[in-house]
């Protein structure tokens, strides 16, 4: 009897679970965050290593920017699933968002975790184009005492080149403007433009003749084409 009873507890539990959860993802694809976020908590009391669970409130805390929170609930997930590369990602995304909120010195003592999240990213993932994205601007916004290096974001974007050559035009060309070599960062960001007529790469190279260049006709011919 006392077995049975059991049984049923641990049923009727799963079933709460269960339905929960599903009640939590319709909230979440809702965007209806704050109350998601409250029954997945719910859901996790009973199942503390749910992984959809605390992807979900990973989630949910960084779209709220609660940096730190979204870092836990992901640093748990690199340990539950240690090959999924996204996990890794989203962790050091999680640390250089909220590296950008503190003050410097607490910002350079999380570098480290930061690039080893990217680096095992790319490791799981060869051809994952955020992670490098992401260590292409932790390589140059660092000072070269602690670690940045324009050759290292180089290779990053070198990288991005062999897979996906409109990111690696990019990517080199943020690198160029970041010096403000800004003519060499126009042809890369035209040869982007080229290949993705896209609105990121027209808005890549619109910005750099509008702000940097200070070329409005060269700015407003490029509108024009692109609109037409």
């Amino acid at each position: 009897m006392n077995k049975l009873l059991i049984f049923f507890l641990i049923v009727s539990t799963h079933c709460w679970s269960q339905s929960n959860f599903e009640k939590a993802e319709k909230l979440f694809r809702a965007k209806k965050y704050n109350d998601a976020q409250l029954l997945f908590e719910g859901v996790l009391k009973t199942n503390h290593s749910d992984i959809k669970t605390l992807e979900y409130l990973g989630e949910i805390e960084a779209h709220q920017k609660s940096w730190v929170k979204g870092a836990v609930y992901f640093k748990k997930l690199t340990e539950l699933k240690p090959t999924v590369a996204d996990y890794f990602f989203k962790y050091g995304g999680c640390l250089a968002m909220h590296a950008v909120e503190v003050n410097k010195i607490k910002a350079f003592s999380m570098v480290g975790d930061m690039k080893e999240a990217f680096e095992t990213a790319i490791e799981l993932n060869p051809k994952h184009v955020q992670a490098r994205w992401a260590l292409i601007e932790i390589y140059l916004q660092l000072p070269g005492i602690l670690g940045g290096s324009e050759s290292k974001a180089i290779t990053y974007s070198n990288e991005l080149a062999q897979f996906s050559p409109i990111d690696g035009y990019l990517s080199r060309g943020r690198i160029e403007e970041y010096f403000k070599r800004y003519t060499a960062a126009e042809k890369n960001y035209k040869k982007a433009h080229e290949i993705g007529n896209s609105k990121v790469t027209f808005q890549k190279l619109y910005n750099l003749y509008l702000n940097k260049l200070k070329d409005p006709n060269k700015a407003q011919d490029l509108k024009r084409k692109f609109d037409s």
